[in-house]
């Protein structure tokens, strides 16, 4: 148990708020969640008063306390420039939400602050770190499926307006299918494949306005300003090729998560989005799935682990996992098949990132290394 916690301040205490303070507060031991703050208030009070030791204040008071290291940046997607680079200035760390930022720019012009203000940048997913994908790791690099050839991921369902209590920004620029939940399926890709070379991409508004017929705000109606149904092709690094597709216009499918395909064998991955979930292989011989048991912990809901590892890789000098060049490459990826759409050529993406370490194995719950 170190003697002195890693002191965090959360910017940000929408619905995403929830799991992020009661796994930082709670589980992992390298981290003390300190302050919380939020455009309102109260909000960030009654967050607040539910855990002990976290104080409620503004961001300003935040990014001036000297004691905080990491600010967990939890705003919209449109706001995680400004906040993060903020944070940044102030010379302290900062993990933000997925996006990273929503245009190139502004992620070139955070990494290279960072970089002038000697700080890190990290951010979401950290699903990748759950037990699921890094069981999936362990059995690629251990060459159970062979050598990487292919690899097909979809994230396919009708949108957000039917149950989400505020699914308009869904629909504006930062949100659609692609940077909603791509980030999830592109980071799991990258994580276990190494890095994109290119990519070609189609994609469409199948329809210019929703209805929300959730009862917070049933009969608005939304104007969509984004693509709805986004498919690319990827050529890694490593020569492997990938298919995916994200859509908020289809109602139901049959399609899996993720299949990697090597030349021994297939690996059928688990949700990107959770950290566990039946993990499948196939082998040549046989034809049949058989299915695979985690061999790591966090299989519950662990989002915030990329906070602790990124508070633990400060203690060691070591680099964090979800690394913000990690994250900027999915941010051109998933940029890329937008350009590719509109000029009907293939992107070549210019950003790389090297691989995330994987978690070290026997690992008890509240650690993230060794």
């Amino acid at each position: 148990m170190p003697e002195k916690k890693i002191r965090v301040g959360i910017v940000g205490c929408g619905n995403i708020s929830g799991v992020y303070l009661k796994n930082l507060c709670n589980v992992f031991e390298d981290v003390e969640v300190t302050a919380c703050t939020d455009l309102l208030m109260d909000r960030a009070r009654e967050k607040a008063d539910n855990y002990e030791g976290v104080r409620a204040c503004t961001t300003d008071e935040m990014l001036a306390d000297p004691d905080i290291e990491i600010i967990v940046n939890l705003t919209v997607p449109a706001a995680h420039y400004e906040v993060s680079l903020a944070a940044v200035e102030a010379g302290q760390h900062v993990y933000s939400e997925k996006p990273l930022t929503l245009t190139r720019e502004q992620g070139r012009m955070l990494l290279e602050k960072a970089k002038e203000k000697r700080v890190r940048v990290g951010a979401a997913p950290d699903t990748f770190m759950g037990a699921g994908l890094q069981t999936c790791r362990k059995l690629i690099d251990g060459g159970l499926i062979g050598e990487p050839v292919a690899a097909t991921a979809f994230l396919m369902c009708p949108g957000h307006e039917s149950w989400h209590p505020d699914p308009e920004y869904y629909y504006q620029p930062g949100g659609g299918p692609m940077f909603d939940f791509g980030p999830y399926y592109l980071t799991a890709l990258v994580h276990l494949l190494g890095p994109v070379r290119r990519v070609a991409g189609s994609a469409r508004i199948s329809f210019p306005t929703r209805t929300i017929t959730s009862e917070k705000k049933k009969g608005k109606v939304i104007n969509v300003e984004v693509p709805t149904h986004v498919a690319g092709l990827m050529e890694f690094a490593s020569g492997a090729v990938g298919t995916i597709i994200t859509s908020f216009d289809v109602i139901s499918h049959g399609m899996p998560f993720i299949e990697i395909y090597g030349s021994k064998g297939s690996l059928r991955v688990p949700d990107p989005n959770c950290f566990g979930g039946k993990i499948e292989v196939s082998y040549r011989d046989s034809g049949d799935w058989e299915e695979i048991p985690a061999s790591f912990v966090y299989e519950e809901n662990s989002r915030g682990i990329g906070v602790a590892d990124m508070a633990s890789a400060l203690r060691t000098g070591r680099a964090h996992r979800a690394a913000g060049e990690m994250a900027y490459h999915i941010l051109d990826i998933m940029h890329a098949f937008h350009d590719s759409s509109d000029s009907g050529n293939y992107v070549i993406i210019e950003s790389t990132c090297s691989r995330p370490a994987p978690r070290p194995e026997g690992l008890v719950v509240g650690r993230v290394d060794v």
